[in-house]
């Protein structure tokens, strides 16, 4: 770049954050926005490296396409599949993928996958190219786009992983394991692990075989041996998943996860549970006595928005507060479980899972 090209940028980009920060005051996330940019005036004035300033421009090039697409998808649900991209269409775990991403697009969900071959391509060819996302990974080596996604809108190239997966898992709201290598059981321990420490989810957790295998079967199996039998887990915790052949338990593991239970956040030191329809205080009364060793403290309380929560666009949705304790995250998903068979949600609700 030529001075005088280097000159204009500059010109350009001072006129643009002069203009920022004149609108700063009356924009609706004024806190945020100055909070990054005080961050970036920060580390301008530090000593870090010229490498560290091109991952933080690129992990921020990265972000800015995945917000920007799924923006104007958010108020649909979506299924993120993950799976072995080594297996051909032959197999028949490739084939129970694509049926799985046709039932659930039948349903009304997204599907999101990485983008590439195997699972990733069977999911878009059962899901259909307008039902699909496609986040890949840009190396020097294998992961080009499925002809399935290759060329959409939906397709986005990330530089690095973390960034990838940080939208494959903030944007989904179901996740589908077929099959697949270390990245797979790699993305099967880290939903539980993110869940856990709640940075994400709670959402349905399926992992799936094709009718009559065993990988998931083994995987289950492991699972109890090696971990709750020694107590390295807790014995609730297998009911973060569920394992199964069958292409119907698999689709209602996930609408059956969202018939009263809709979304939930950490206020403060509070998680809270928006719901569809409202709870009798009969039935609230019946989750205290169930659930009461998951509390810090305090009981479960019926609640609205909190004052934190006016911006939520879930503002009109009745609420359950609680100080849970972080750490029993088997028995939340019980507690999640007990409540979809409490509240009488309407027609709409029930047959309309994947609307948020």
């Amino acid at each position: 770049m030529t001075s005088s090209a280097s000159f204009d940028t500059l010109e350009s980009l001072q006129a643009d954050i002069a203009d920022l920060i004149d609108r700063l005051p009356t924009l609706k996330n004024r806190q945020f926005i100055q909070q990054a940019l005080a961050t970036i005036i920060r580390l301008a004035d530090s000593d870090i490296d010229r490498l560290d300033w091109k991952i933080l421009s690129s992990a921020l090039a990265d972000m800015e396409r995945g917000f920007e697409l799924f923006y104007n998808y958010r108020h649909v649900r979506k299924v993120t599949i993950f799976g072995s991209a080594r297996l051909s269409p032959e197999t028949p775990e490739y084939q129970m993928a694509l049926e799985f991403g046709r039932a659930v697009t039948q349903l009304g969900f997204m599907v999101m996958t990485g983008g590439g071959g195997g699972i990733m391509q069977a999911g878009h060819e059962g899901a259909g190219r307008e039902n699909s996302f496609g986040l890949n990974i840009q190396l020097p080596f294998e992961q080009q786009a499925n002809p399935i996604i290759e060329g959409d809108p939906k397709l986005i190239h990330f530089k690095y992983f973390f960034t990838r997966k940080l939208f494959l898992l903030k944007e989904s709201d179901a996740v589908a394991l077929f099959p697949g290598g270390f990245g797979t059981q790699d993305e099967a321990f880290e939903c539980m692990t993110l869940s856990q420490t709640g940075k994400f989810g709670p959402v349905p957790l399926v992992l799936i075989d094709h009718p009559g295998g065993d990988y998931w079967r083994s995987w289950s199996d492991y699972i109890d041996q090696q971990l709750v039998q020694k107590g390295l887990v807790s014995p609730e915790d297998p009911s973060l998943y569920t394992v199964t052949d069958n292409l119907e338990v698999a689709c209602n593991a996930i609408t059956d996860f969202y018939k009263v239970y809709h979304s939930s956040r950490y206020v403060s030191n509070q998680l809270v549970i928006r719901l569809s329809c409202d709870l009798s205080d009969a039935e609230v009364e019946q989750l205290n006595a169930d659930f009461s060793d998951i509390l810090v403290k305090g009981k479960i309380e019926k609640s609205q928005a909190l004052p934190q929560e006016a911006q939520d666009e879930t503002l009109e949705l009745p609420r359950l507060i609680l100080h849970f304790n972080q750490r029993d995250l088997g028995r939340l998903y019980q507690m999640i479980a007990t409540i979809n068979q409490m509240g009488r949600p309407s027609q709409e609700e029930i047959a309309h899972p994947e609307r948020k």
